[in-house]
C-alpha cells in the first residue's frame, strides 16, 4: 500500500498578541463596543461587515465566552480582543488561510493590520496551540484502536455504519486524531477546496497532532519564529515517544511491537521538517510555569464565584479580589489540616515528577 503523504501543514494555530495604542488615531475600542451593542439591540444575530485599517471583518453582536468584549472574523482570522484584556488580542488562524497562505505570511499580515490601526507589540507573541496535519490516500484501514501505543490514558473511536471514522488518543496538552478527512468534509465542514489539493474526493485519512502550550514551552517554542525553526523536532519526538501506531505481534510487551508502515512514513516526513531544537532537553521551569498559569486561571474562576456567593449572602455589591481573598482566608483555615496538607502536597509533587 502507498503511504506517501498527499499534503501536509498547519491546520489550526492560536496565538496571543500583546498590542497597545501607538498613536492618537489608534483602534477605538469604545466605538467598537458601542457598535457591537447597537447590533445587539437591533436584534441582529450575525456579524456586520466593518472596515478596520487594512482588513475587512465581520463584527459580532456579542463578546466571547473567554471574556473578550470584541469578536472580529474574516476568511483568514478569528480575532478576540479587548483594550483591558491580557493578552489584548487572541487570534485563531483559519484552516483555509493556513493551507493556502502559510503561517508566516499570516502572522506578518496580522502585524501589518495591527500597524494599520495604530497598534504596536509590547511583548512578543506567544503560541497557545498548533495543529499539524498529514493527509494520506488509504483504500483500506488495517489497524484498530488497540494498535496505538501511547503515554496517553484516554482514547476514543467513532464509527458510522459499523466502520471506524475517527481514532482519538490523548487529551489536553497532546491529542492525536487519525480520521477519515474526506468523510468529515462531506458530512461536516464542507471544505471542498481540499479536493484539488488532494487529487481525490474519497478515502483520504488525516493524521493530526494537536499540541498546546504546555508542551510547546517544553521545547522552547513561544513565538512564530521559534515554531518555524523547530516544529519538526517537536513532532518527531511526539511521534516516537508519546504515541506510535504499531503492528500487533505475539509479544505480550506491546512496546516491542514493530512500527506500522503508515507511521514510519509519518516519521520520515517529520524528519524532513525544521529540526532546530538542540538536545531535546526538558524545560522544567517552562513546564511548571504553564501548570501554574492553568492553576491561576482556575483559581480566578473560583474566586469570582466565591465573591458572587458572598455578595448574595450579604446582599451587597461584589467584593474586590483583595477583599475576597481576605474574606475567604478564615474559611480556608477552617478546612486546613497541616498534616494532610504536607502529605497531599508531597503526593502531588511525586505525580508531577512522574509526568502525571
Amino acid at each position: 500500500m502507498n503511504h506517501q503523504p498527499l499534503i501536509y501543514g498547519f491546520d489550526t494555530v492560536e496565538i496571543a498578541y500583546y498590542l497597545k495604542s501607538s498613536r492618537w488615531d489608534s483602534l477605538d475600542f469604545e466605538r467598537l463596543v458601542a457598535h457591537r451593542d447597537s447590533l445587539k439591540l437591533s436584534g441582529l444575530r450575525h456579524s456586520s461587515e466593518i472596515q478596520l485599517g487594512s482588513e475587512t471583518f465581520g463584527l459580532a453582536p456579542h463578546g466571547t465566552s473567554s471574556g473578550y468584549p470584541i469578536l472580529l472574523t474574516n476568511e483568514s482570522f478569528t480575532v478576540q480582543c479587548g483594550e483591558n484584556n491580557n493578552p489584548s488580542f487572541f487570534v485563531t488562524y483559519s484552516s483555509l488561510a493556513l493551507w493556502h497562505d502559510g503561517l508566516e505570511d499570516l502572522h506578518r499580515r496580522f502585524l501589518l493590520w495591527a500597524e494599520s490601526v495604530g497598534l504596536e507589540q509590547t511583548n512578543a507573541e506567544t503560541i497557545s496551540r498548533m495543529d499539524y496535519a498529514v493527509d494520506f490516500h488509504l483504500l483500506e484501514i488495517d489497524f484498530q484502536a488497540d494498535d496505538f501505543i501511547s503515554q496517553a490514558q484516554v482514547d476514543v473511536q467513532h464509527r458510522k455504519n459499523r466502520k471506524v471514522q475517527t481514532f482519538r488518543v490523548g487529551q489536553d496538552a497532546v491529542v492525536l486524531r487519525v480520521y477519515n478527512k474526506s468523510d468529515e468534509v462531506k458530512e461536516q465542514s464542507s471544505k471542498f477546496w481540499f479536493y484539488p489539493l488532494w487529487g481525490y474526493e474519497d478515502d483520504v485519512w488525516r493524521i493530526e497532532f494537536q499540541i498546546r502550550k504546555e508542551v510547546l514551552r517544553e521545547f522552547g517554542i513561544y513565538t512564530v519564529a521559534d515554531l518555524m525553526q523547530q516544529y519538526g523536532t517537536l513532532l518527531s519526538k511526539i511521534a516516537d515517544e508519546h504515541t506510535r501506531l504499531a503492528v500487533p505481534s505475539s509479544d505480550s510487551n506491546r512496546s516491542r511491537w514493530g512500527t506500522h508502515p503508515l507511521w514510519r512514513s509519518l516519521q520520515d516526513h517529520y524528519a524532513t521538517l525544521p529540526q532546530g531544537f538542540e538536545g531535546n532537553e526538558f524545560n522544567r521551569d517552562a513546564h511548571l510555569d504553564a501548570r501554574l498559569e492553568r492553576c491561576c486561571i482556575s483559581l480566578m474562576g473560583y474566586l469570582k464565584r466565591m465573591s458572587a456567593i458572598k455578595a448574595l449572602q450579604n446582599d451587597s455589591e461584589p467584593l474586590s479580589l483583595g477583599n475576597t481573598l481576605m474574606d475567604i482566608t478564615k474559611d480556608l483555615y477552617r478546612l486546613h489540616d497541616p498534616l494532610t496538607w504536607s502529605i497531599d502536597v508531597e503526593h502531588r509533587m511525586k505525580q508531577m515528577r512522574l509526568g502525571l
